[in-house]
């Protein structure tokens, strides 16, 4: 899976970035078919009454869907968190529908299937 960090509103360190590379591409273990991972992090408001507010968001590009969370916090790190979990969640219930779809269809070639028992 290829993981493209950009940020919003401030710099990324090198200590996000790695941040972001183990607990996004820790997703792979869930549905390993992901193709590509666009992560946006960064401040989203200065408004002086509720403080630094941070967000994080998660793009993550799978056969037959785009997967997307968006999470807002008070520290960056929880925000990723967040949305890692989320995204593992999501992962674990298009997994189970592929299997079910497979099943669906492997039922439908042997019922449409006809045998020959003349002999």
């Amino acid at each position: 899976m290829k993981i493209i960090i950009s940020g919003k509103g401030m710099d990324l360190t090198e200590a996000i970035k790695a941040y972001v590379d183990k607990k996004i591409g820790g997703l792979e273990k869930f549905y390993d078919q992901i193709i590509k991972a666009e992560v946006k992090v960064g401040k989203e408001t200065d408004h002086h009454l509720k403080g630094e507010v941070f967000i994080a968001e998660c793009r993550l590009d799978v056969p037959g869907v785009d997967l997307f969370a968006s999470k807002n916090e008070k520290n960056l790190y929880k925000a990723i968190d967040k949305v890692r979990d989320y995204l593992e969640g999501e992962l674990k219930k298009h997994k189970i529908l592929q299997r079910e779809k497979i099943k669906k269809d492997k039922r439908r070639v042997r019922e449409e299937k006809t045998y020959n028992f003349e002999s």
